[in-house]
């Protein structure tokens, strides 16, 4: 037991004894004085029930045979009405139908015989409030188990003003991770899912992608019949393949790849492997570990960190790929410009055979389509084209936005001359160039045509 403050009162156990002869009471009430329990007396069952009502009762040994209520009924009663209070009987008749009863309906902790043993009584009034403390301090346990699990659900508000530092951050996820290992052996994806919370927390709302890109993986794998064994190392893959980026500054967690500072980009360059060292400590969790050390691998083996070229890149890392630079497209985690999910795919079309497996692509593609309502690129009647490429009575297939943001064009506008010219003019003025989504009819869609490849 835990060492009890000296300022704290120590509540010692309440034991009730109920017999109807006085001297049985007054015997066991000097047998057990010594003992460390504050003892209630009552000559009968009623009695017994009384003083039950009025305050809480640890132990209540009874006697089996008294007038009116029998031991066994008033144990039944109490089991009944207080289930968490031991029961124990103190029978000197060899009844079988009185045990029977005391047992199926009392379920009594445990019966003595009277006359009693001395030594035998008081180590069985110890042994009973053991197990009782034991009992309930296993429920305390669990109670705080499942606050602490609630609490971690909710660090994403509380985190930073638990932390006082970067290195004091760092040390928390790896010491939450040590104390998960066996739950992780029971269950690590929900682990894991349950881990990566800590890395979004450092990202306001916008900019989190755990969650979607751990979705995404998930519908790539239905779709595509992957095992189980490869299912659940993407998906815990997915859920902490940015953990080793805590260590950033908070402007840097922010900040578009393309424009971070060259002194920044060794510290980028180096998080996935800063990812696999924190989670290759858990052997269940080496091969999601793998998955993440080469997720920025690139085909054509201009990636980091090992320059790995083609089918080198292991197949879950290149998956992982396509699904953190779908999502972080979109999160402006990449390019200084958000893309909607429908310019995201137009840039993985882009660069297939440079940054992307060519074999996955469009698998990749009609994963995301399952995954956003919002997809129109898997649509064969829907193309993607320039301003210039614009003609009269085209319909726009999705909302048409300006680089910062602004609201052009409404889906389903249709495309007038006029209306196209002051599109080209107001382009050129901003400086950008646009990725217009246009639906053409069905009959004229070919779905072997090669996919436009915009810059």
């Amino acid at each position: 037991m835990e060492d009890q403050s000296p300022d704290v009162p120590v509540t010692k156990p309440t034991v009730l004894l109920v017999d109807d002869e006085e001297s049985i009471l007054n015997s066991l009430r000097r047998l057990l004085r010594s003992q460390p329990y504050e003892i209630l007396l009552a000559d009968s069952g009623a009695k017994a029930l009384e003083i039950l009502k009025e305050r809480p009762v640890d132990l209540v040994m009874t006697d089996a045979r008294m007038p009116n209520m029998d031991g066994a009924t008033l144990l039944a009663q109490i089991r009944k009405l207080y289930p968490s209070t031991l029961r124990i009987l103190l029978t000197g008749y060899a009844d079988v139908d009185m045990m029977t009863k005391a047992i199926n309906e009392g379920q009594l902790y445990r019966y003595l015989s009277k006359p009693w043993n001395d030594e035998e009584l008081v180590q069985a009034l110890r042994q009973a409030l053991a197990h009782q403390h034991s009992e309930s301090e296993r429920q305390r346990l669990e109670a705080l188990n499942r606050e602490q699990n609630q609490q971690l659900k909710t660090l994403n508000a509380t985190l930073e003003k638990r932390v006082a530092s970067r290195t004091a951050e760092l040390q928390q996820t790896a010491d939450m991770l040590d104390l998960a290992y066996e739950e992780l052996k029971r269950s690590y994806v929900t682990g894991t899912e349950v881990f990566s919370l800590i890395a979004n927390l450092r990202l306001p709302k916008a900019k989190q992608t755990n969650r979607q890109i751990i979705e995404l993986i998930r519908v790539y794998s239905r779709l595509n019949s992957l095992d189980e064994s490869t299912d659940r190392d993407l998906t815990m893959a997915a859920a902490l393949y940015n953990i080793g980026k805590l260590s950033w500054t908070d402007n840097m967690m922010v900040t578009p790849a393309d424009m971070l500072h060259h002194s920044e980009l060794e510290l980028y360059r180096a998080y996935p492997k800063q990812s696999e060292s924190l989670l290759m400590t858990l052997d269940p969790m080496k091969d999601a570990a793998r998955i993440i050390l080469h997720h920025q691998e690139r085909w054509d083996g201009s990636g980091f960190p090992d320059h790995l070229r083609g089918e080198a890149i292991p197949f879950g890392s290149r998956l992982l790929k396509l699904a953190v630079d779908f999502i972080e497209l979109q999160r402006g985690l990449i390019l200084e410009r958000q893309m909607n999910s429908d310019e995201a795919l137009v840039y993985i079309r882009k660069y297939t055979g440079k940054l992307y497996d060519p074999d996955m692509v469009e698998d990749f593609i009609k994963a995301c389509a399952e995954y956003l309502e919002d997809v129109t690129l898997s649509d064969p009647t829907v193309q993607v084209v320039t301003t210039r490429e614009l003609a009269a009575g085209m319909v726009l297939a999705r909302n048409l936005n300006a680089d910062n943001g602004m609201l052009l064009l409404n889906a389903g506008k249709v495309m007038s001359g006029p209306l196209i010219e002051k599109l080209i003019a107001f382009e050129a003025m901003e400086g950008a160039r646009y990725s217009v989504f246009v639906k053409i009819p069905e009959e004229e869609a070919d779905p072997s045509a090669p996919k436009p490849m915009l810059g």
